[in-house]
């Protein structure tokens, strides 16, 4: 079937913090005023990597999808390039959600947030603080960082802290960060380096794409920073976690946890790694279950 006869997309760009942030808005098109989810990236992705897939079969069953580049990523402005700060992109999600309270060809008063690693964590925070959103989806979150985890080898230690130290350094000196790989190969100096993610998230880039495989040496301390689990007891909307069994990078009791903390939250779990869920046949069993839950809390609110 022809994907037009679905769905429409079309340009849909929103200021954050002074800053233009770009967004694509799919439209079904049997649908009058549909409900509308808004999407964004997990660590140091974009729009394209990935999230067209669900996008596109969210739109097929009746749903509006607002999914956007955060500041400094993919087709929005900002400088320093392809910078990961947590709280600037809460700020984003809430300019997103706003954004979307204004359009007049979906449903503002039902509004999904979906998020995938990193943004699944942001997706809860800005639940939480908004107050109003009807349901929010969490897909192989970022939880936190896991209470007695083993920490990383000395030496790896020792290199991190080096590059954090010249990073300030070099940024106090000349107004430009210090830039590390974002994935890499086990015992490299990327901020994901387990053995999935290289192919992993190269998997997920569209062919002929370009990616810029790096990010500022301060994203990790934003990251170590960022406590969601916080933020879960105040999200008082239906909420679906997604796990991986096999995560690498997020073990599967930081997932669960966050979705205990939720009062209406549920928690499902996929026998497969954190890259796993985006392609595949673990895509389609994944969004079985996503698309499961929106049809009873979301897409069929009246």
């Amino acid at each position: 079937m022809d994907a037009s006869a679905v769905f429409s997309r079309q340009d849909s760009n929103f200021v954050s913090q002074g800053i233009k942030c770009a967004g694509w808005l799919y439209l079904p098109a049997a649908k009058v005023t549909p409900p509308v989810i808004i999407m964004a990236h997990g660590f140091a992705g974009e729009r394209s990597f990935g999230l067209p897939a669900f996008a596109e079969r969210f739109a097929a069953e009746g749903m509006a999808v607002f999914l956007f580049d955060y500041r400094t990523f993919g087709d929005s402005d900002g400088e320093p390039r392809n910078k990961v700060d947590p709280f600037a992109h809460g700020e984003d999600w809430d300019a997103a959600i706003a954004h979307a309270r204004t359009l007049e060809n979906v449903d503002t008063a039902r509004i999904a947030l979906w998020g995938t690693s990193f943004s699944g964590a942001h997706v809860v925070c800005a639940a939480a603080r908004d107050g109003n959103i009807t349901a929010t989806i969490s897909q192989v979150p970022f939880s936190g960082m896991p209470e007695g985890a083993p920490k990383p080898p000395l030496g790896t230690l020792l290199r991190m802290g080096a590059l954090m130290a010249f990073d300030r350094i070099k940024t106090a000196l000349t107004g430009k960060p210090l830039y590390m790989p974002v994935v890499g190969p086990p015992g490299s100096a990327a901020a994901l380096n387990t053995p999935e993610c290289e192919p992993g998230y190269f998997a997920i880039i569209p062919e002929g794409e370009t990616f810029a495989n790096q990010v500022p040496v301060s994203s990790l301390g934003f990251m170590m920073k960022y406590d969601p689990l916080e933020a879960a007891g105040r999200v008082m909307c239906p909420a679906l976690v997604v796990a991986g069994r096999d995560d690498s990078l997020i073990p599967v009791s930081q997932p669960e946890l966050m979705a205990s903390r939720m009062p209406r939250g549920e928690f499902q779990v996929l026998d497969c790694d954190h890259f796993a869920p985006y392609r595949g046949e673990w895509f389609e069993k994944n969004i079985v279950l996503q698309l499961e839950f929106l049809k009873r809390n979301f897409l069929e609110l009246s």
